[in-house]
Order: C-alpha cells, then structure tokens, then sequence
C-alpha cells in the first residue's frame, strides 16, 4: 500500500467580532486548493475568541472539501469525455 501526505494550512485573522479564516491544501505534486470561512460574534454574545476560531477554521474546511470533490468531478468528465 502507498502512503501519501497532503498538508493542510490553516491561517485566521481576527478583525474585532469578525473571524476570518483561509484553509490550504498543499498535495505531493505542488497542486494548492484553498477554502474560506467566515464567524462573526454577536455583540451580545461573551468575547471566546477560541468558538470563532472553530467556526471560522470548520467553515474553511468545509469550503475546501466542496472544492475538492467539484475538482474531482471536473477531472472525471474531463476524463470521461476523452474515452
């Protein structure tokens, strides 16, 4: 069995209530893929900047999964279209 690394870079910044978060995936050839998220705290709400961080960095994730999967498909019509 072949084992590969994919790396995944998660970079947050904190502008006052708003959490933004860009998530990288870096695969063993070079290829990047990148996914965003967003968390915004209501300003009711305590200061945990730790709950925008998850919310913000499981948003990210979540877009670059669901950029991963359309680039795959992309890639097996591509595939299928040249039978």
């Amino acid at each position: 069995m072949k084992t590969k690394q994919w790396s995944v870079q998660i970079n947050i910044g904190e502008d006052g209530k708003n959490t933004h978060v860009r998530a990288t995936l870096t695969t063993m050839n070079g290829m990047t893929i990148e996914g965003s998220g967003h968390a915004r705290r209501n300003p009711r709400d305590r200061a945990v900047p730790e709950i925008g961080d998850e919310l913000a960095a499981g948003r990210a994730l979540i877009d670059l999964g669901h950029r991963l999967v359309q680039l795959a498909n992309a890639e097996v019509a591509q595939s299928a279209a040249g039978l």
